[in-house]
């Protein structure tokens, strides 16, 4: 009863008082018919209607001077599209109003656009916010407020701000819901942002049907909702949210201004249902004269607070007088069709003063209750809107967003933040989320009432990396590895639990049934979420999955066998001296020995004997010159000359023996090995055949380098690799073998004295864990990665899968030879050159001595010239023979 006599009130407002106001006037005043098409009786239609006649009355109040008079002619669209059109065909044809404000709804805007662009008759909405509606297809239609899609830029802001990678959009199932989304979806396009799926609820959807949508949210992964509809419904909707366990933490619902402009007239039950979500709310300028007008509508109409659409109402009422009473008095006339054979709305009269007056509501300008009111192309452009958080039974501004600056915590310029990369702190302040918590949700998380993750891995050759084991008895598979245990490490690292069960690909036998490439391709035909195993990052492979950041070190690297270059011959033991020092040396032995010789023989009785036995002079030099090597000969030496050169020669012979012996030892104990390729180049020169792990990229790679299929040959295992090395392209084998460096470390480990990796052809990313395209699991599996990283867990992973069978093979990642090829070098002329110089200089300086000291003794004999020449020397022969007389006593 309460509600039928405020709607008497309120057709009494709305009826009368232009009415009485018309009167009141000079009758030189032209009265202008305009129409209102609006649903009588509903609050939002009451609120608009009063704002209307409240905008009227004040705009005439203060120009008394006006020239024109608007007359308002309702009429009721009774909530109903078809509704909305007859009534706006009635206002026309019967009324000939010259404007129409409204409708209400988009649905019923559709219409009416319809009839106002057949009859020239300016449509103006302060309500319909559908950016279906666009003003481009009529002239005739003028939005008096804000499209929807004018939001999407501040909703997209909010995403980012906090992170959030998904979004599900859940809106309302008609031309109203479905009009915000292609902007939507392009805005969060431009930032990355995925939408997984969507949510339509029917505006006639049960309570029923409400809550199977709803359970079917909460068994998807995302968790971050843009929700777009009626107040009326989404007062129904987040009701059995609350029921259904979607209001609690970890749960991020950011509402559009179709709900939140209409927050002051819902009720405190569902304002309670909607505890800790965040929306966006039209903002206007409190201003002396919004002041005034809230006070005198909150007398006229029992409601708390008043909405954007009454603001808006009054603004658009206000244009229009003006734009009026800017068009002027003339051409008020319709033209008159004719009416045979058509139907109503082709019958419709055009209006004369329509285009007049399209072109005055395009010119006005001025500062309205709601802000600045101008029209640019039929629209009125945002600004500022409000970034507001439901709680403690209404909404509170935690936030604005502003064309220019984006995210900011108020208006005040100065301390306005950039767009720049920032913490959501420095944007909004805090905001309370559902479950009554500061701790802002992650956006994804795995459901704990939904299914596990199906995550493949490949059934490994290496055991270390993944090993598939299945118990004859219980026929209970178990899957262990490096690469397993480390995503398990991961998944601790996580923020939230990840309940997973590991399907091996491949049959009862343990073969695999496809390669890797047929693994990853499950992941994007859906049967598997993920992919666990030794799987390294390629370029074509990106194309239709997800990878992680690389948990390994990366490239591919070829091992080849080592070989000992030192030949174990009866001759070794020529090996340490070159010919040339060989040949210096014997040579020396032959000089130094005839230089001892001579300065000895006259003064030494062990190098006396008969000169004419010459075997006998030269044993006699060979001896003492050999036996210096082993031990202190038996000859004496009594020359002082003679003396100067034996211990030059000792010294050189000690050099000579202490250097030889030193090389000889290196040679005969160390190994000088080398590896028998040096380079993927040498390969395809010589034309071997070359290995490489079965089922593997490396394949394709070693393809496009060149090698000819027949030359592939395949290996399963580290022992298989190993033999095909062993036994070489001769037996059967192989030059080389290529595999990944995670295996190259695994296969060194083992048999390191034999096998060498030389060169890394194919620079690769390590290995990844893989996700469909978009999955928000990448990001945050990623940053685990870096932590399982950084941490001990890491070292104690790789301690526990790849101690090396042979303990005396160092680690090939910290040290890549480990073993390191011994060059044996030959010692030449040039290392003694200094030594054979200085025992030249002293055999000669003592030969020199010695004989310009027998010169000097027998110098009567040699410079008698009285005895022939001949003579002279055959005496002076004479002379050398003979024993020195009184030689030097013996030390």
């Amino acid at each position: 009863m309460k509600r039928h006599l405020n709607d008497l009130v309120l057709v009494f407002l709305v009826f009368i008082f232009p009415v009485e106001l018309v009167k009141g006037q000079n009758t030189t005043i032209q009265v202008i018919n305009v129409g209102v098409v609006t649903d009588v009786g509903t609050t939002s239609s009451n609120l608009s209607l009063l704002a209307i006649n409240m905008s009227l009355s004040d705009f005439y109040s203060t120009r008394p001077e006006s020239r024109t008079r608007l007359l308002l002619n309702f009429a009721d669209s009774r909530d109903d599209v078809v509704g909305a059109a007859a009534a706006a065909l009635d206002l026309i044809k019967n009324k000939e109003v010259k404007a129409i404000l409204g409708p209400r709804t988009t649905m019923q805007a559709s219409f009416v656009i319809e009839v106002g662009q057949k009859s020239q008759v300016p449509i103006i909405s302060f309500s319909a916010t559908s950016p279906f509606l666009e003003s481009g297809r009529s002239p005739y239609f003028f939005r008096s407020t804000y499209d929807d899609s004018s939001q999407v830029q501040a909703i997209s802001e909010i995403i980012k701000v906090f992170g959030w990678r998904e979004v599900v959009p859940v809106y309302e199932d008609n031309a109203f819901g479905e009009g915000i989304m292609p902007g939507l979806t392009d805005a969060l396009q431009a930032i990355n942002i995925r939408i997984p799926y969507r949510t339509v609820i029917s505006p006639n959807a049960t309570d029923d049907e409400i809550s199977a949508d709803l359970l079917k949210l909460m068994t998807k992964p995302t968790r971050v909702f843009v929700v777009h509809m009626n107040r009326f419904l989404a007062s129904r909707f987040f009701v059995k949210a609350k029921e259904t366990g979607l209001m609690k933490q970890g749960y991020a619902w950011i509402l559009t201004n179709g709900v939140i402009d209409h927050l002051v007239l819902m009720n405190q039950t569902d304002i309670e249902a909607m505890q800790g979500v965040i929306g966006i709310r039209t903002h206007f300028p409190i201003s002396e004269e919004l002041k005034t007008f809230r006070s005198r509508l909150a007398k006229a109409l029992p409601v708390s607070e008043l909405n954007i659409y009454g603001l808006r109402a009054y603004d658009a009422t206000t244009a229009l007088a003006m734009a009026v009473e800017d068009a002027g008095t003339t051409n008020l006339t319709f033209s008159k069709m004719d009416g045979r054979n058509i139907s109503d709305l082709e019958a419709l009269s055009v209006s004369e003063y329509g285009p007049k007056l399209i072109r005055s509501l395009s010119r006005i300008q001025f500062k309205g209750l709601a802000g600045d009111y101008h029209f640019t192309d039929g629209e009125l452009h945002v600004s500022v809107f409000e970034i507001v958080n439901v709680i403690d039974g209404g909404g509170m501004v935690v936030g604005f967003w502003t064309q220019d600056q984006g995210l900011v915590k108020d208006l005040n310029p100065s301390s306005g933040t950039t767009r720049s990369f920032s913490s959501w702190k420095n944007h909004l302040n805090p905001i309370v989320w559902p479950g009554i918590t500061l701790a802002v949700p992650r956006g994804w998380e795995i459901p704990t009432n939904g299914k596990k993750l199906q995550i493949g891995v490949p059934v490994g050759t290496f055991p270390q990396f993944v090993k598939v084991t299945k118990d004859p008895t219980t026929h209970e598979t178990t899957v262990t590895g490096f690469c397993i245990d480390f995503f398990e490490a991961v998944i601790q690292a996580m923020p939230y639990d990840v309940s997973h069960r590991f399907i091996p690909f491949g049959d009862d036998d343990g073969k695999t049934n496809g390669n890797f490439n047929d693994l990853l391709y499950q992941v994007y035909l859906g049967v598997y979420d993920a992919v666990v195993g030794d799987t390294t990052i390629l370029a074509n492979r990106s194309s239709y999955v997800d990878f992680t950041l690389p948990y390994t070190t990366s490239g591919v690297g070829m091992v080849v066998p080592l070989k000992d270059e030192v030949e174990r011959s009866s001759l070794i033991f020529f090996k340490p001296l070159t010919r040339g020092l060989w040949g210096m040396t014997l040579g020396s032995f032959f000089v130094v020995g005839f230089v001892v010789w001579f300065l000895e023989r006259r003064v030494n009785t062990d190098f006396t004997g008969p000169v004419q036995s010459v075997q006998y002079q030269i044993s006699t030099m060979f001896w003492f010159a050999f036996s210096i090597m082993v031990f202190a000969p038996r000859e004496r030496v009594m020359s002082s000359t003679a003396r100067v050169v034996v211990i030059t020669w000792y010294f050189i012979v000690l050099v000579l023996t202490q250097s030889y012996t030193a090389s000889l030892s290196s040679l005969l104990t160390s190994q000088q090995l080398n590896p028998t390729e040096t380079s993927i180049k040498n390969l395809l020169a010589k034309g071997g055949p070359v290995g490489y792990q079965r089922d593997s990229f490396v394949l394709g790679k070693l393809r496009e380098s060149g090698f000819p299929e027949s030359r592939l040959v395949p290996f399963t295992s580290p022992e298989k690799c190993e033999e095909l090395l062993n036994n070489g392209p001769s037996k059967g084998g192989v030059s080389a073998a290529f595999m990944e460096v995670p295996y190259v470390r695994v296969f060194l480990g083992q048999y390191c004295k034999k096998y060498k990796m030389v060169e890394v052809p194919f620079d690769v990313d390590g290995f990844g864990f893989v996700f469909p395209i978009g999955s928000p699991l990448v990001a945050d599996v990623s940053r685990a990665i870096l932590k399982v990283a950084e941490s001990n867990k890491a070292t104690q992973l790789e301690n526990a899968w790849f101690k090396n069978i042979d303990k005396t093979c160092p680690d090939p990642m910290t040290n890549p030879d480990p073993n390191p090829t011994v060059s044996f070098r030959q010692l030449s002329l040039d290392s003694f050159w200094i030594l054979f110089v200085a025992a030249a200089i002293v055999c000669i300086s003592a030969l020199l001595i010695s004989v310009i000291c027998f010169l000097y003794q027998n110098r009567v004999i040699l410079n008698n010239r009285a005895i022939p020449r001949r003579e002279r020397m055959n005496s002076m022969w004479e002379r050398f023979k003979e024993r020195q007389e009184n030689p030097a006593p013996r030390n």
